[in-house]
């Protein structure tokens, strides 16, 4: 099992609840693909680097988990299509 760290911004448009489920399906995500999530990291609502689909703030969430290689591959397809998400990027830790 490796480490990988996925970070993920979502957009400020819509409400907290909804916000919240975005993050817990992104969570359901990585366990259904065999990952296993060891922490969630919330930064909150931050400015953008640079302006995004004519936004200029997003919530940050850095999520930690472990798996096999094929489970972050998955993720991100799944990810990717999520409409609340404007961004997002996962890693592999090193050890």
């Amino acid at each position: 099992m490796k480490k990988y760290e996925l970070c993920v911004v979502v957009t400020t448009k819509i409400e907290d609840e909804e916000r919240a489920a975005t993050v817990e399906k992104v969570k359901d995500i990585i366990t259904r693909f065999g990952g296993n999530v060891t922490n969630v990291d919330e930064w909150g609502k931050r400015k953008l680097a640079y302006e995004i689909q004519k936004m200029k703030e997003g919530f940050y969430y850095f999520i930690t988990f472990e798996s096999d290689s094929n489970c972050p591959n998955e993720v991100e397809q799944r990810v990717r299509i999520m409409e609340n998400v404007i961004r997002y990027l996962c890693i592999r830790q090193d050890a």
